[in-house]
């Protein structure tokens, strides 16, 4: 079991092992970009996706094929996504200062209206991660289609410490 005191007080990199969280390969794009780019102690992420060596895991509408449920497991699929494509560029997690941003666009049927508590997966897994001190604000979207037709994309920017 974990210790919520230990995990407190314990960098990200401990978190991920105390809580059994083993990351997927780091993602490589899809078109013409790059994964990640830094400004000053900022680092932005382009959008992450629940894909798992380069195949959607989940596909469709939230509210529709997809219920509230599947929409925050993807979430944290993208999650994983993300903090393996953080992993990679910065080298470790512990590097992470801050989550400055979490955007979560959820792709949805008209008139599903519990978006917060899908972009909750992501938010969620990034508290255990990083811990209450490091979390940011949010924003959540719903919208009309996302690439590959996947239910989620992440926007993440971190702040980084050298």
């Amino acid at each position: 079991m974990v210790n919520p005191l230990e995990t407190k007080a314990a960098g990200a990199e401990r978190r991920l092992q105390d809580l059994g969280i083993a990351l997927p390969p780091p993602p490589t794009p899809f078109g013409a970009y790059v994964e990640a780019v830094r400004t000053g102690k900022l680092v932005f992420f382009s959008g992450m996706l629940p894909v798992v060596d380069r195949k959607p895991r989940y596909i469709g509408r939230v509210g529709g094929a997809l219920t509230a449920e599947d929409g925050r497991k993807a979430a944290e699929t993208a999650t994983l996504s993300a903090l393996a494509a953080a992993r990679e560029y910065l080298g470790s997690l512990d590097r992470v200062a801050k989550v400055a941003k979490l955007g979560v666009y959820i792709a949805t049927e008209g008139d599903f209206r519990d978006h917060p508590k899908v972009a909750d997966g992501a938010s969620e897994l990034l508290l255990q991660v990083f811990g209450e001190e490091r979390l940011s604000g949010r924003v959540v979207l719903g919208v009309a289609s996302l690439p590959l037709g996947v239910p989620i994309e992440l926007e993440l920017i971190l702040e980084v410490e050298d």
